[in-house]
């Protein structure tokens, strides 16, 4: 008799037929062993218990602390990536920013190293650091000066100090953005400029993980993300860091071009303020009582700047809040002579001026 029932497929196809699988898990395979996470910690007094205060119909609790005793805290984390097999590390700086804290290099949940904050480059928000010793997995650094919209990428690190290799897959949702952060732990605001935006998840604690492409390559160092906003988050370009790598490794520190002025970069509501003639540039003055407005022996007391003038320019490119002092400086090299137009009084001069190592 016929069989008339029709074929069915069978419950446990081959392993084979499966579909392929995503190419995120050999990035993650790639990309994870070299991932770190940074552990903060703090000589702080010992807590000996909690004192209750009543105050009104509430308490309030205040730590007891006795004598002098101190005990080392853990007070913060971020996430990092080895660079190199002899145990550089790439961070944001945000994340090392205590200079009077104690870092620690994790590598897997079990293998701990102390380590050395070499340099913290506080304009781009990046900071390298040192382990000891040799044989340590790293990745390698793409170029993030050929990313495209659209890409797509994938963003690792260790959220909150305590979910190890945790990968976020998204795109290049915009590029050469401009953000002003705030870090939590040391309180302090930056303005980031030319980051990568994606909408590859970046938690707290992910900061200073590697965004990479899809060759497993590092184009960027997480470092911010959008509170009260989903899929909104940024990445320093992996190019900025390059630079500090290279001058950390020929000469044991980065290298900056200094100018030696104290500075406020002018905007129309100062202008007002002031009187002023102008909205833009910057207006050379002292931040407080007892110091100088023009650095001593610097390469703007020798082209003759003084208090109260106001650089417009160098080198024919104006002098904004978007396009400030700082920033202009970081194209030019050590030993540079620079054009300076000034603005002194109500008269216009022109100055030479030859940048130096910022000591």
């Amino acid at each position: 008799m016929a069989d008339n029932n029709p074929p069915t497929a069978s419950s446990h196809p081959d392993r084979s037929e499966r579909a392929p699988k995503s190419p995120i898990v050999e990035i993650a395979k790639k990309v994870c062993p070299a991932v770190i996470t940074v552990v903060i910690s703090k000589d702080l007094p010992k807590i000996e218990g909690f004192y209750f205060l009543p105050f009104g119909s509430e308490s309030f609790i205040v730590p007891r602390i006795e004598g002098r005793k101190k005990e080392k805290t853990k007070v913060g984390g971020g996430s990092g990536f080895l660079v190199s097999e002899d145990g550089y590390v790439l961070t944001s700086q945000h994340v090392v920013s205590d200079p009077e804290a104690d870092y620690t290099v994790i590598i897997e949940p079990t293998k701990k190293y102390p380590a050395k904050v070499v340099c913290r480059d506080s304009i781009n928000d990046v900071a390298i650091l040192k382990i000891e010793g040799k044989n340590f997995p790293f990745l390698e650094l793409g170029d993030s000066d050929k990313i495209e919209l659209g890409e797509q990428v994938v963003a690792v690190g260790n959220p909150l100090g305590e979910f190890h290799d945790t990968v976020s897959a998204g795109i290049i949702s915009g590029l050469s953005r401009l953000i002003t952060a705030f870090s939590g732990l040391s309180r302090e605001t930056a303005r980031l400029k030319g980051l990568i935006q994606t909408d590859a998840a970046i938690n707290p604690g992910n900061s200073g993980g590697p965004l990479v492409d899809m060759e497993a390559k590092v184009i960027g160092i997480n470092t911010a993300m959008v509170m009260g906003a989903q899929n909104l988050g940024f990445a320093i370009p992996i190019n900025y860091a390059k630079k500090d790598l290279e001058e950390v490794r020929q000469y044991g520190r980065i290298r900056r071009p200094f100018l030696g002025v104290k500075y406020i970069v002018l905007n129309k509501e100062l202008a007002e303020q002031n009187k002023l003639s102008i909205d833009y540039g910057a207006l050379i003055i002292r931040e407080r009582l007892g110091e100088t407005a023009v650095v001593r022996g610097s390469g703007a007391e020798k082209a003759g700047l003084h208090e109260f003038d106001i650089i417009l320019e160098i080198e024919g490119e104006k002098i904004t809040e978007k396009n400030p002092l700082v920033d202009i400086l970081q194209k030019f090299q050590i030993d540079d002579e620079i054009n300076l137009k000034i603005l002194r009084g109500k008269k216009e001069i022109n100055l030479k001026a030859k940048l130096e190592e910022k000591k």
